[in-house]
């Protein structure tokens, strides 16, 4: 690659990252401290850019050298924020969430991929029960918030503000095509935690407990037919019209571990959990075209059970939901 080239590509990138209503050379000559004249005539290949001008456009838009030119360094490039107790908002992540999220929804060609190592955390959004166990676990054991650390928990003290966000994000997430690999594992983290709160008598009463479980079955109920018709629908509607493509696989031979990718046109994107609620993200292409060999070998050793195999599929949320049911019964309510 000349360096004509290499110009040309890192404009292409500015644009695929500014989105195409946005203007490349008026973002870059404000960058550059430039005329909009003198940035057409670097986006054209009229003139090139310095070191320090180079340095500038890679630092703001977070782009890598390395991978633009296809350098093996053996390196990974990965983008990404760590959360602590210190910055954590709720209300910011449930923001940046819906942002990637329609940013994914915009490109005319998508598909998500998501290995279940737990319930996909989009799908807590359904119902506030999940929704407001799961933002009260995380605040209360691994943020440990102040206001949280001798609080019960009741499904009522879940702000509005905060389900309407939430409602945002899955109904954005229903209209991307999506591949979900779930194994029988994939709801026992939840559980776990249900179990961790009864224990230690975080529930503000067994009801409180019941409500989540109840909740749950329902959100299966709603996970199964989407599983059956094959494609995404609002759960309040009752014509169930479909939105995006739902591929559901039941995987049996590993521990998944909730990595996700994304496909946006001809570019691929994965997303990597770490720390429980911290992700990074790569377009590193060694990378990413590696983790989307990986999820089709994954897909070709499970048992799809969206739209076929209906026997495998009963069995599979009958043993789930027997799970839920179990715990029902221990209640004290």
């Amino acid at each position: 690659m000349n360096t004509e080239e290499l110009q040309q590509q890192l404009f292409n990138e500015i644009k695929r990252k500014l989105g195409e209503n946005a203007s490349v050379a008026d973002e870059v000559a404000k960058l550059l401290a430039i005329s909009s004249d003198s940035a057409y005539r670097r986006i054209r290949g009229e003139k090139m850019i310095s070191l320090d001008e180079l340095y500038k456009i890679c630092i703001h838009y977070k782009i890598s050298l390395d991978q633009m030119m296809d350098i093996q360094t053996g390196l990974f490039h990965f983008q990404g924020q760590l959360l602590d107790s210190k910055t954590y908002r709720y209300d910011e992540y449930l923001m940046t969430t819906l942002h990637w999220l329609a940013y994914f929804n915009s490109f005319k060609v998508k598909e998500y991929f998501y290995l279940c190592k737990d319930v996909p955390i989009f799908h807590h959004f359904y119902f506030r029960e999940l929704a407001s166990f799961k933002y009260y676990f995380w605040l209360k054991t691994i943020f440990r918030f102040p206001d949280f650390i001798h609080r019960k928990f009741r499904v009522d003290d879940y702000p509005d503000d905060f389900f309407g966000l939430g409602s945002k994000i899955i109904s954005t997430y229903n209209q991307i095509p999506c591949v979900e690999i779930w194994n029988l594992e994939s709801i026992n983290t939840m559980i776990r935690q249900m179990e961790y709160c009864r224990d230690n008598q975080i529930f503000d009463s067994d009801r409180e407990a019941l409500k989540v479980y109840e909740a749950f079955e329902k959100y299966l109920d709603h996970l199964q037919k989407q599983a059956e018709l094959g494609y995404k629908f609002d759960i309040s509607d009752t014509e169930k019209k479909p939105l995006g493509r739902f591929k559901m696989y039941f995987n049996e031979w590993i521990l998944l571990d909730n990595n996700m990718m994304a496909i946006l046109d001809n570019t691929k994107l994965s997303i990597v959990p770490h720390t429980a609620i911290n992700y990074m993200i790569c377009r590193d292409l060694t990378f990413t075209e590696k983790q989307y060999q990986f999820i089709q070998n994954l897909m070709q050793r499970s048992t799809q059970i969206s739209e076929v195999s209906e026997k495998e599929r009963s069995r599979f949320f009958r043993i789930l939901r027997e799970r839920i049911e179990k715990r029902k019964e221990s209640l004290k309510v």
